[in-house]
């Protein structure tokens, strides 16, 4: 993805949101010039457990079509260095899906979350159980909880969440969703989530996007706060 597209997105997104009346935190505002200006040491929750904005296209370099914004804003940590510092077992984030964009087939090894559709259109959701080969289980059904009520799917079926409804979705269970006639704000509420551990795709995809440089920052990701960081010791010296 190029920067430019990043930077746009989150303005866009930040528009959105704003129109259905969510505000974020104001960490979610800071721009990297921002960051330059404040006291890092107060602000290492956020770098170490990686609060804040993440926009991926999945590698696949389509981001309109394959590809998702997430705003991060509260997790704990599964790091042994980490865990004892940020013991919280949840973890909390916005997701922004555009119209006829997809997130692609995945599961999580640990983490148990629940999906729901805050706002926009509707939010649609392919399931499948997972095989011990880590493949689309296409036997077995699905038990699984919407909304408090316990329901059973085929394999692969594809579940309709309206604004105000939402899904239980179990470690190793399949799911790839999308947003259909217009975009969604979604929310997820879950275990302690590690994006670089606990991600399985299954087309192998890359969970985090390669940026190529082609204007200057605006917005920092929850995957490179290292720039932050390498800024501000630049200035120390």
């Amino acid at each position: 993805m190029n920067r430019s597209e990043i930077n746009k997105i989150v303005d866009n997104v930040i528009d959105f949101i704003h129109q259905h009346q969510v505000v974020l935190p104001k960490f979610g505002y800071f721009t990297l010039q921002d960051w330059k200006k404040l006291d890092l040491a107060q602000w290492q929750e956020v770098f170490d457990v990686e609060l804040g904005w993440d926009v991926s296209d999945f590698g696949g370099n389509d981001f309109s079509t394959r590809g998702c914004v997430l705003f991060n804003f509260r997790n704990g940590s599964i790091k042994p260095v980490l865990k004892d510092l940020y013991p919280n077992p949840y973890a909390e984030k916005m997701l922004f899906v555009g119209k006829d964009q997809e997130l692609p087939m995945h599961f999580h090894h640990h983490k148990m979350e629940d999906i729901i559709n805050r706002g926009g259109g509707d939010l649609m959701i392919e399931l499948y159980n997972s095989t011990k080969d880590e493949e689309l289980d296409k036997v077995n059904d699905l038990h699984l909880s919407i909304d408090g009520q316990k329901l059973c799917f085929k394999p692969g079926s594809v579940v309709c969440l309206k604004p105000g409804s939402s899904i239980r979705v179990n470690p190793r269970v399949y799911h790839r969703f999308w947003a259909e006639k217009e975009s969604v704000m979604a929310w997820e509420v879950s275990k302690t989530n590690d994006d670089h551990v606990d991600n399985r795709f299954l087309d192998n995809g890359d969970r985090f996007s390669q940026i190529i440089e082609d204007e200057p920052i605006k917005y920092v990701l929850c995957n490179e706060y290292e720039k932050v960081l390498a800024v501000s010791k630049s200035n120390e010296k």
